[in-house]
């Protein structure tokens, strides 16, 4: 058979891709006059804040049940789903290549690293498949062979093959598809909405969700551009905290919305839990450097201030074969983890590379050279590489001379998309870092998606969907799954308004206008830049991947005080039509330090190095080895199996925050016949507790 040609038209097609435009727009409904400010209020059933593709998909089911929907965001073509993405982003789903698949052992998969309730990983399983056939059915074009096959391949923490790609892009080819789904439903949408404060109605087993307080770029109304958005249900899909990190890999402006749900009382759970690896630096262009990428084998070196070049992986690995080898298989175990630095396994790179940019060193890799030797001296050769190395090459007919041509054989899209954003790694050398690319935690929720608000529901990396370890590609297809599900759920609660909202909303409205008032009269106050350097520089260096117990504790005391400022208004706002960026910054100040306390309560319990984060710990037992001897410095607790079995909880009680756990939720494995379940099912009993 002839080798495929892909055009330029083909990759331009699958790299640069245009959006829709034109949406209905927000109506509206009234206006509500509060401390001399008048304060304009829209109104609808069903609100979705964010418009990534767990929302977009939740807003699109909800409008197919007959609700009024209205999709509030703090931009449009921004965020993590439109802007992000690897060298072929995955999705995860059921369905192996070419064997099928079983839903009790791909729940059991994702579930694998602990902490993670059995009845979401079981969701998330059977979910998979009617969320990607969603997809495809509004115009998603996945890969297939020409016997109709979506063709698959193995990720990382995917032991089977289940995943598959569009390309780089994929997310953002899902935004697309869903926006232009949410036009054939004229859906509206309130853009340059930024979600700063969750309104309720009720008090104790009646509080519920009433409506959301937003800040826009709009101050025809009010010079602080604030709104109200009247609702009957909340979904949150706000993506997760990308600004908490310095060294990130997430688009800028993505705050999440950690803090906004503290604020209102909403449980969140697993915050310990994040995903770190190998990737372009934020000030250049943030891209995880995953699967093709590294399966070249390029070349990885560093480079000090004075031009010096350092072959420094030649100091951790014994053998050329076995560092080149481990350079390939950060393709699929692309997020560090903990128990792979040991017996010079695929992590140990990442640890080099932390420490080479903590000398002051750049790092890069070079696609135009080839890996030079180990200290065994043997030079790089491509028949002298380990067996599944070997075999992946030689399937993909990649045997060729340099990476570059090696990566025009695998994946030219990879190349395309840098270059299409000012970098030709075709001519020059990629400058590499370890960022922070995800959460895997969130605010806590059930199988329907529902928080511990009443009529609130949280859906993509918002939500805490996610155990210790997670496939690469389930976040995109569990933001799909728990889209639909927490639109059904909707349905079928089908809410009436609360009546004597806008009273329960008075006095809180009222201190958000006192607040504002005050911090922009404050010529002492601390400025927000300040605030955002402080945060972005204690998360990446006391809470990145790299932890231990007194720095996370040092920064925890540190992330209170600054929480304390907020609340006794000593941060400023200079410009009134900016308070989107203060409550956005005052949010971020609050999920910082969630986060802290977590990670503080775990460590001090005695938990040890899971997932994508190690705890260092001079008197523990893990400890890597390099073929220079130990590696001291990174002397590490072993990850305590008995942990596994719980999830933190992190709660704002008062405005201290509080820490438990709880067992991760079992299932009922018994079978439901089919009699039985339909009843179930027509009477609407899968919706009760």
């Amino acid at each position: 058979m002839t080798p495929p040609r892909l055009t330029p038209e083909i990759l331009s097609a699958l790299t640069r891709i245009p959006m829709p435009r034109g949406f209905e727009e927000a109506r509206l409904s009234q206006t509500l006059q509060v401390e001399g400010l008048e304060l304009p209020v829209y109104a609808c059933q069903t609100l979705v804040i964010g418009s990534g593709a767990a929302g977009l998909r939740a807003a699109c089911e909800a409008k197919r049940r007959g609700r009024d929907v209205l999709v509030a965001t703090g931009g449009m073509y921004m965020g993590t789903s439109a802007c992000s993405g690897s060298d072929k982003q995955t999705l995860h789903t059921a369905s192996t290549s070419r064997n099928g698949d079983n839903f009790e052992i791909l729940a059991t998969d994702l579930a694998a690293g602990g902490c993670m309730d059995e009845d979401v990983a079981y969701v998330e399983a059977v979910g998979s498949i009617g969320a990607m056939a969603g997809l495809q059915y509004i115009g998603l074009e996945l890969p297939e062979d020409k016997l109709g096959a979506v063709l698959r391949y193995q990720t990382d923490h995917d032991e089977y093959g289940r995943a598959t790609s569009c390309g780089p892009r994929t997310s953002r080819l899902m935004v697309k598809v869903l926006l232009e789904e949410a036009q054939r439903l004229a859906i509206p949408f309130m853009t340059n909405a930024a979600a700063v404060k969750i309104l309720t109605s009720g008090v104790g087993e009646a509080r519920r969700v009433s409506g959301l307080v937003v800040a826009t770029k709009t101050t025809t109304h009010n010079p602080f551009g604030l709104a109200v958005i009247s609702c009957e249900d909340l979904v949150i899909a706000t993506g997760g905290p990308g600004e908490m990190y310095r060294d990130s890999v997430y688009p800028k402006k993505c705050f999440g919305a950690l803090g906004l749900a503290l604020d209102a009382g909403l449980e969140l759970s697993n915050l310990t839990e994040s995903q770190f690896g190998i990737g372009t630096p934020r000030e250049t262009f943030p891209w995880n450097l995953s699967g093709t990428y590294v399966q070249v084998m390029p070349y990885v070196f560093s480079r000090d201030a004075d031009g010096n070049e350092y072959n420094f992986l030649a100091d951790y690995y014994r053998t050329t074969r076995e560092l080149v080898s481990n350079v390939f298989r950060k393709g699929y175990q692309w997020p560090f983890h903990a128990t792979r630095m040991l017996e010079f396994g695929s992590s140990l790179v990442d640890i080099a590379v932390h420490i080479e940019i903590t000398k002051g060193r750049e790092v890069f890799l070079d696609f135009l050279r080839n890996p030079k030797p180990a200290k065994d001296g043997k030079a790089f050769n491509l028949d002298d590489l380990d067996a599944d190395v070997r075999a992946y090459l030689e399937n993909n007919e990649a045997l060729d001379g340099l990476p570059i041509e090696r990566l025009v054989r695998m994946n030219p899209l990879s190349i395309e998309l840098y270059r299409m954003n000012g970098i030709d790694i075709t001519k020059e050398p990629l400058k590499m870092a370890v960022n922070n690319q995800h959460m895997n935690g969130g605010i806590d929720i059930d199988l329907w998606g529902r928080t511990n608000l009443h009529g609130c529901y949280a859906v993509g990396e918002a939500a805490s969907t996610h155990g210790v370890t997670r496939p690469g590609g389930s976040a995109l297809i569990s933001g799909q799954v728990f889209g639909t599900r927490a639109a059904k759920h909707i349905a079928y609660a089908n809410r009436a308004a609360p009546s004597g909202a806008q009273e329960a909303w008075r006095p809180v409205l009222q201190e958000m206008i006192c607040e504002l008032k005050a911090v922009t009269e404050n010529p002492c106050a601390v400025d927000l830049g300040e605030v955002r350097s402080s945060i972005q520089a204690r998360m990446s260096e006391a809470a990145g991947f790299v932890c231990s117990g007194n720095a996370v504790a040092a920064a925890l005391n540190e992330a209170e005080a600054l929480v304390q400022q907020f609340a006794s208004r000593s941060v400023g706002l200079l410009e009134p039509h900016r308070a989107n960026d203060y409550f956005m910054w005052k949010q971020m100040a609050l999920s910082s330090a969630a986060v802290l306390a977590a990670l503080n309560h775990y460590i001090a319990g005695g938990g040890g190095s899971r997932g994508a984060r190690v705890i260092l710990d001079e008197s523990a037992t893990g400890l890597p080895e390099t073929v220079d001897g130990r590696l001291e410095a990174f002397r590490f607790r072993p990850e305590q199996e008995h942990d596994k079995a719980f999830k933190i909880m992190v709660s704002l009680v008062g405005s201290a925050l509080t820490c438990t756990e709880r067992q991760i939720k079992k299932r009922d494995r018994a079978p439901v016949f089919f009699e039985k379940g339909w009843g179930e099912f027509l009477s609407q009993q899968i919706y009760t507790d």
